[in-house]
């Protein structure tokens, strides 16, 4: 153990509670000189054990690994990954013949702060969002090579973009013969490019909300608006929809859609469009499609920009309830942490009653259960949406 901290009297509530994060402002003291990413201990003011986790100058001082006395060794990264994967496993995610991808560590939902790991066949993407994380890769990458054994040929770390000091490449074998691979979900093929594509390459927590929408497709122009790689858009043309548009502002998004509706119903009435979202609906006919999913980007990645972010919210949900069809249906979704599920199912609301339409949920949605939510920590419920239909009548 590099260092201890020691806490000020009575700020040891949060971890007695089992959150994953120590802030700095509860830090009376450290012993020694603990440096980014060194594993440290934290003791409470009376000198009673903490907790172990990863060290970080910065709000967050430390990201919880144990709140028991652990050595953090490969024994400790074996048994923690096996945990995460016996759990996928129990979820018939692991291994199961129509889906080939699937987040394996979902962070705080998985007790490894810091850490995300999504299993692309027979790919292991990592992402590291802390020094401590960064510094553990080899030791993450050996653990994985045990729990998959030959079936894993290949893990790519990908976190230059994510945590510092960290950068982007293969800890174990090869690219594959073309940027990026096939996958599986649901039956329905994706091509994934991990190296260049957002995130880990694959939006992997819409999964079953795309299920959902196939469910109500069948005979439906559908708009796709922040497609990304058209993920719902292939759901939607394989289930019968009667047209499918996708839109996205990234010419390269738009060419992986055109690819992933090719391969996947080559023969669909689909057509893609590389345009800025709120423009393309704004100027979309009234009524011309009957079901639309509003899907876009974090508008806030830090609590100083959440006001600005429900009004975004606000403004184009309006203008996506406007242009429903009498009757259609709105899959409409926030990913930003900072938002929570009150908050964004107000700011709908309130879209609702800007556009004096008739608006009824059907549908709660959320993430899938391999992104887990931390019972201590309900700040990892971070995707919410709302499936909505639009009544025929107008109130105005």
């Amino acid at each position: 153990m590099s260092a201890v901290l020691h806490l000020k009297k009575g700020r040891d509530e949060s971890l007695e509670r089992f959150h994953p994060w120590l802030f700095s402002g509860a830090v009376a003291s450290i012993e020694g000189n603990p440096q980014d990413g060194d594993v440290v201990e934290i003791r409470s003011a009376s000198g009673a054990f903490r907790a172990t986790g990863h060290y970080q100058h910065g709000s967050i001082a430390v990201r919880i690994l144990s709140f028991t006395p652990s050595a953090i060794d490969d024994r400790f990264w074996l048994h923690a990954l096996q945990t995460a994967y016996r759990l996928r496993r129990d979820l018939r995610l692991a291994n199961h013949p129509q889906t080939t991808a699937y987040r394996l560590v979902h962070g705080e939902g998985d007790f490894l702060p810091g850490l995300v790991i999504d299993i692309y066949g027979a790919t292991a993407v990592i992402q590291t969002h802390s020094a401590g994380m960064s510094r553990m890769q080899t030791e993450i990458a050996a653990a994985l090579q045990t729990i998959y054994g030959a079936a894993l040929q290949r893990i790519y770390c990908k976190s230059a973009a994510a945590a510092p000091d960290s950068d982007d490449r293969y800890l174990a074998g090869s690219p594959p013969a073309t940027a990026g691979d096939v996958i599986m979900e649901n039956g329905h093929r994706f091509i994934v490019d991990w190296e260049t594509g957002q995130k880990t390459g694959f939006f992997l927590d819409q999964r079953d909300n795309r299920r959902l929408l196939a469910h109500y497709a069948q005979g439906r122009r559908v708009l796709n608006l922040f497609c990304y790689t058209g993920g719902f858009s292939v759901y939607a043309g394989a289930a019968g929809a009667a047209a499918v548009h996708s839109v996205d502002s990234s010419a390269k998004a738009i060419e992986l859609t055109r690819q992933n509706a090719t391969l996947n119903a080559p023969h669909a009435p689909h057509e893609a469009f590389v345009a800025d979202a709120f423009e393309f609906l704004k100027q979309a006919p009234d009524n011309a499609y009957d079901l639309l999913i509003v899907d876009p980007p974090a508008f806030a990645k830090h609590a100083a920009a959440r006001r600005n972010a429900l009004q975004a919210y606000k403004r184009l949900n309006a203008l996506a309830i406007a242009k429903t069809a009498p009757g259609g249906l709105l899959f409409t979704f926030s990913c930003s942490q900072i938002v929570s599920r009150t908050d964004f199912r107000q700011a709908v609301f309130s879209a609702a009653a800007i556009a004096q339409r008739p608006v009824r949920i059907l549908h709660h949605l959320s993430q899938p259960p391999d992104h887990p939510v931390n019972i201590y920590h309900p700040e990892g419920e971070y995707l919410k949406g709302l499936a909505l239909t639009v009544s025929n009548e107008q109130w105005s």
